[in-house]
């Protein structure tokens, strides 16, 4: 695999690899059809495993300044190697050695707002499931120098009240990392906020994130959730909750 150390170099490689055949296959799964969710997306036809070969071709020191021509290119499996650099980048900044480490603060902080920056450029929910716990979620647990707690809360907050369909995902499938590490409380509250959502990515997304913070966190919490939500839930949200869940009481909660 050829060098990579500028994005123009990333996008000539992947366009080499083009699969028309696998191309047409993506734009049904994805749904980029006329008034689809998905609608107008292009793709070069690559797995996700080839574009992670891409990442690790460009390696450590890819400048984080040539990420956003990534992330503003047409093709959808460019734009993932874009959001999985800057995942990259932030897991190695975000080790326990370097936690606290006033440098990898700044530039986790960095590269947290490109992220935001260039949300809208996630543009379909395999983008947004393979980036936004890692870099936006992991955040929500570490020190900033951007802010607080109530920043964190803030930022998040306009995610989900955003009209973007992506950013509203993002807000509660961020909360796979917290839940992962023990905190319960952003997926409780971004479950709520999103819990009569009209679309059904975000329904099925609700319920995925209350499942893993039940396995993750609680169980007895999730079912207090339930016990609040049952009976407003859409039936999607709630399949996805309990399924972890024995088959009597997944039996009993849908009825």
């Amino acid at each position: 695999m050829p060098k990579m150390p500028t994005a123009k170099d990333i996008v000539a490689y992947m366009e080499s690899l083009r699969n028309d055949a696998q191309r047409t296959v993506l734009m049904g799964f994805f749904k980029t059809g006329p008034g689809e969710y998905g609608e107008g997306d292009e793709f070069l036809g690559l797995k996700v495993p080839q574009t992670r070969e891409v990442v690790k071709a460009a390696g450590p020191d890819f400048p984080l300044g040539e990420v956003p021509e990534l992330l503003m290119n047409r093709w959808h499996e460019v734009r993932l190697c874009g959001l999985l650099i800057l995942v990259a980048k932030f897991e190695r900044l975000a080790t326990k050695r370097l936690e606290n480490d006033a440098a990898a603060i700044r530039r986790r902080d960095e590269i947290v707002t490109m992220y935001l920056q260039y949300a809208e450029r996630a543009n379909n929910w395999d983008l947004v499931d393979l980036s936004v716990h890692k870099i936006l979620g992991h955040w929500l647990l570490l020190p900033s120098m951007l802010g607080d707690k109530d920043y964190k809360v803030k930022i998040l907050d306009e995610l989900a009240a955003s009209t973007c369909l992506w950013k509203q995902r993002m807000s509660i499938v961020c909360s796979w990392k917290t839940s992962q590490q023990g905190d319960p409380s952003w997926c409780l509250r971004y479950a709520e906020v999103h819990l009569h959502h009209p679309h059904d990515l975000m329904h099925k997304a609700v319920g995925w994130m209350l499942r893993e913070m039940g396995k993750r966190c609680s169980m007895d919490l999730l079912r207090a959730f339930l016990r609040q939500h049952a009976h407003e839930m859409p039936r999607t949200t709630l399949r996805y909750a309990i399924e972890k869940m024995p088959e009597r009481e997944r039996k009993e909660w849908l009825s």
